[in-house]
């Protein structure tokens, strides 16, 4: 059995893989809308949080999100990004699930969909005002980037739970 500290190493090297992944698929893959983009970064957020204990899938989806708003130029949604993709992969990661796909895990997507919506709701009307504009604006391309997010996450997690069953060493 691996000591403690060669587990600390492993997860820390995947927090900082999962953080990478996360900032570029969101900052170089992503639609504009309105006051943000859509993007498939959330999917590595909730792939981190089914594979790594807590507090290094916090800070991968945390750090990753973060450097992805500054990487694409959103440097006023840097820190409430910070914030919120914490909390989605602290959220997916308490629902948890048996298998990577399953329906914990699902109902931890729509969990995890409606605190980036909120979010970003409460983040755009801090920064701009006006409740309901920004509930209007902000909520319908959240949405969208949720259930995007998720459904790549399912692709993935699908094929990934099928080459484990293949091969169980060659994956985490």
């Amino acid at each position: 059995m691996k000591n403690e500290k060669e587990k600390q190493l492993r997860n820390l090297i995947y927090a900082g893989l999962f953080a990478a992944m996360t900032a570029l698929l969101t900052s170089m893959l992503h639609i504009p809308v309105g006051s943000g983009y859509i993007h498939c970064g959330d999917a590595v957020i909730y792939l981190a949080a089914a594979v790594l204990p807590l507090p290094y899938a916090v800070g991968a989806a945390a750090i990753g999100g973060m450097t992805a708003d500054l990487l694409a130029g959103y440097v006023s949604y840097a820190l409430p990004t910070f914030v919120i993709k914490g909390l989605l992969a602290a959220v997916f990661r308490a629902v948890g699930g048996r298998t990577l796909l399953d329906g914990r895990r699902v109902a931890g997507m729509v969990l995890c969909g409606i605190v980036s919506i909120i979010g970003y709701w409460i983040t755009a009307v801090l920064l701009y005002g006006g409740w309901a504009a920004q509930l209007i604006g902000t909520a319908p391309g959240n949405a969208v980037q949720a259930v995007g997010s998720g459904i790549v996450y399912a692709v993935i997690a699908f094929s990934w739970e099928h080459v484990r069953r293949a091969n169980p060493k060659l994956l985490v």
